[in-house]
C-alpha cells in the first residue's frame, strides 16, 4: 500500500515536472515564445481598450512594421471578435505579410457579419481566388462600390462620413479593370470571354475615360483581337 501511494505521487512530481499538458511535448524554445504571448496577451487585455488597441495597430501599420501590428490587431481582435473595423484591418495586414489563407477566413467572417457593406473585403477575396470564384467576389465588389458611390450625395453631411470612406469613379474603374483581367488571362478560352472583357473595360473607361489601366488594357484587347489600328488610336 505505501509503495502504491509513493509511486502515485512520484507520478505526480514527473508531470508537474515536465509540465502535465501539451507544452511538454513542444521544444523548449517553442514553449518559451508560447508562454510570452499568453503572458503578453494577459498583460495588454489588462492594459488596453479595443480601441487602444487599434491606435497601436494603426501606428505599427503607417510605420510598415505589420508584424507588430498583427499581434495587437489579434489582441483587438480576441476582445471584440465580430467587429467590422478590426476584421477590415487584420485582412489588410494579413495581405501585406503574404498570409493568404489566414487573410481569407478573417474576410470570409466579415462577409458573413456584413454582406451588403464594404466592398474592401470583396475585392480582397477576388485577389486570392482565381477564375470563376474571382469573378464572383470582384463582381460583388463592385455591386457594393456603385451603390456606395450613389449614396454618398446623401452621407455627406454625416459626421461618421470620413474621406477615406468615399468611392470614386477611379476605383469603380479599377475594380472594372480587375473583372476585365480575368476574362483576359484565367477565362479567356471561356465560350464568349471576348466580349466580356470588351464590356468590362468599356464600363471602366465610362466611369473614368482616362483612366491609365483601362486605358493599357483595351489596347492590349485590341491587339489581341488584330484590331492593331484601333489599338494606336487608344
Amino acid at each position: 500500500m505505501g509503495g502504491r501511494g509513493k509511486g502515485r505521487k512520484g507520478n505526480r512530481s514527473r508531470r508537474k515536472r515536465s509540465g502535465g499538458n501539451e507544452l511538454s511535448v513542444l521544444p523548449a524554445q517553442d514553449r518559451m515564445n508560447l508562454k510570452m504571448q499568453q503572458k503578453a496577451k494577459k498583460k495588454t487585455a489588462e492594459k488596453y481598450t479595443v480601441w487602444q488597441l487599434l491606435e497601436k495597430t494603426e501606428e505599427y501599420m503607417d510605420n510598415f512594421n505589420y508584424e507588430m501590428a498583427e499581434l495587437f490587431c489579434q489582441r483587438a481582435l480576441d476582445m471584440d471578435p465580430t467587429n467590422l473595423e478590426i476584421l477590415d484591418m487584420m485582412g489588410n495586414i494579413c495581405m501585406e505579410l503574404g498570409h493568404a489563407e489566414k487573410a481569407k477566413q478573417v474576410f470570409l467572417k466579415a462577409v458573413e457579419l456584413s454582406p451588403d457593406k464594404g466592398h474592401a473585403k470583396y475585392m480582397y477575396l477576388g485577389q486570392i481566388h482565381c477564375k470563376e470564384e474571382a469573378l464572383q467576389y470582384f463582381s460583388k465588389g463592385i455591386e457594393v462600390m456603385i451603390g456606395a458611390y450613389h449614396n454618398q450625395p446623401t452621407m455627406a453631411g454625416a459626421t461618421s462620413f470620413t474621406e477615406e470612406m468615399e468611392v470614386t469613379t477611379k476605383d469603380i474603374a479599377a475594380a472594372f479593370c480587375s473583372v476585365a483581367e480575368i476574362y483576359f488571362t484565367d477565362l479567356c478560352m471561356e465560350e464568349g470571354a471576348s466580349e466580356m472583357c470588351k464590356e468590362t473595360i468599356r464600363k471602366a473607361l465610362e466611369y473614368e475615360p482616362k483612366h491609365p489601366e483601362a486605358l493599357q488594357l483595351m489596347a492590349s484587347y485590341l491587339f489581341s483581337m488584330e484590331q492593331t489600328q484601333d489599338a494606336i488610336i487608344h
